[in-house]
């Protein structure tokens, strides 16, 4: 069985489980206020219908703040944020880009991901970013 059979990199229900039980073992954390007992999970909102998708798209992952009111998901303050590809498609990014010996190109994972080249690029980009640390990151300040 591949690695890359697992649910996370299927189902996008999944891959939010995935990415929160990572960055948050001991339960959601408002990116806001920093509060953790007074967050609830908000199921089955939808976004507004469209002409693409007339009964709008489930919103996985939502949350909102008791203390602050404000809604958040495990992508906000990370490199999924104002990203509209599916966090199944950054988790099978980030796994293709770590597995690979000598790195993987843009327009490679344009190929075995099935999406746009610029789609692509960017989260080649975002990807690299992230993985870059210490004093020999491209971008410091």
């Amino acid at each position: 069985m591949s690695v890359l059979s697992r649910p996370e990199f299927h189902d996008e229900a999944k891959a939010f489980e995935h990415v929160e039980s990572i960055l948050w073992p001991n339960g959601p954390v408002c990116p806001k206020c920093g509060s953790v007992d007074r967050t609830y999970a908000l199921k089955g909102v939808r976004t507004k219908p469209s002409k693409k998708n007339p009964n709008g798209v489930e919103r996985h992952g939502l949350y909102k703040c008791s203390a602050c009111r404000s809604q958040f998901t495990v992508r906000m303050g990370t490199i999924f944020e104002e990203s509209h590809l599916p966090l199944t498609k950054w988790l099978q990014a980030i796994h293709l880009m770590c597995a690979s010996k000598k790195g993987i190109s843009a327009h490679q994972m344009h190929r075995i991901l099935e999406c746009t080249y610029e789609a692509a690029w960017f989260l080649c980009h975002r990807i690299r970013l992230a993985m870059a640390s210490g004093e020999l990151s491209p971008i410091s300040s």
